[in-house]
Formats: structure tokens, sequence, C-alpha cells
């Protein structure tokens, strides 16, 4: 595991890469946070959507050296485990996955998703707008 003292949703890496409201609470935990590999596909992909290349968008995330945790067995049974409380509030596969990473580090977590402020899931949640 990580030493990261801060973990990003895909959402918050977005908002610090497009410069949008929030991002300078992000850029301010951005040299000590973590972001799980799942979250760092959906990243990827929004980038690719966007018209870079994904050779761009992954050497341009690179330059940022943020610390990309593996999404590995144990990763993928604690967001299973999430899934009941997480449901109402409509969670997808990588949302639980930056939480059950949030937990696991006991680390907050970033997002730019205001309906996580609502979620008592045992480590603090930072929206970041």
């Amino acid at each position: 595991m990580s030493r990261a003292g801060h973990v990003l949703d895909a959402s918050a890496l977005l908002c610090l890469l497009f410069n949008e409201p929030g991002a300078d609470r992000v850029e301010r935990v951005l040299h000590s946070a973590c972001i799980s590999a799942a979250n760092l596909t959906e990243v990827i992909s929004k980038l690719v959507d966007r018209g870079q290349s994904a050779e761009e968008a992954i050497a341009n995330l690179s330059e940022l050296e943020l610390d990309v945790i593996a999404y590995d067995r144990a990763q993928a049974e604690a967001a299973g485990r999430l899934r009941s409380v997480t449901r109402q509030a409509g969670l997808s596969l990588g949302d639980r996955a930056c939480l059950a990473l949030g937990i696991a580090l006991n680390a907050p977590i970033y997002t730019a998703e205001k309906s996580w402020a609502k979620l008592k899931i045992g480590v603090r949640i930072h929206a970041i707008r």
C-alpha cells in the first residue's frame, strides 16, 4: 500500500486537469495524493473522449507523478462490500474503488461528487466544490 495521505477520485483529478472550480483544493494535496488504477482508467478515458490520444493522456498524467495504487483482490472485495451502503447513492464501481482505497489507507478522499459527503463509511470525504 501507498503512504499517500490523500485519495483522489477521478472527478477530482479531472477537475484539476480542466481547471474547474475546486481545482485549487486538489492542487494543494496533489503532492501527497494517490489514485486507484480503476479511477486512473476513468481519467484516461475522459481525456481520450475529449480528443487526446491515449498516449498523450498517459504521458501528461505521468508528469503529475501521482501514486497509482493497483486495483487488486483486496480492493475488489472492499468495493464489493460497499455496494450495500452506497446503493442508494448510485455509486459506480469506480466510485467504490476510490472509497475502498480511502478506507484501506485511512486517508481522506477528494471528489467533485457532492452526494458523497453524506456517506458514513469511516473515512473523511471532501467535496471540492
